[in-house]
């Protein structure tokens, strides 16, 4: 079995995902994560903020542009796991 994670085809991305917020960590303080939701609103994963600044080269995650950026690594990177259970159609 391997450890290395697979991505789903960008293009797939965009057509089951709904929205990416960035909201508080449910369990640590002053932790940001970028919750990835389906179209119909179900949850699908997350992702660590600060890490995916870091990965983009970011000094201010109130920048539009940088949200633009972080949206898009975020659709680049879901991983296939998502789809399991998912109706593609909804």
């Amino acid at each position: 079995m391997s450890d290395e994670v697979e991505f789903l085809p960008y293009e797939v991305a965009q057509k089951i995902v709904g929205a990416v917020n960035e909201e508080e960590h449910l369990r640590e303080l002053d932790r940001r994560v970028l919750t990835v939701y389906a179209k119909n609103g179900k949850e699908l994963c997350w992702f660590d903020a600060e890490d995916i600044l870091k990965d983009i080269g970011a000094v201010d995650s109130k920048k539009d542009e940088t949200k633009e950026k972080a949206v898009e690594y975020v659709l680049h990177h879901i991983p296939t796991w998502v789809i399991e259970g998912l109706d593609i159609a909804e």
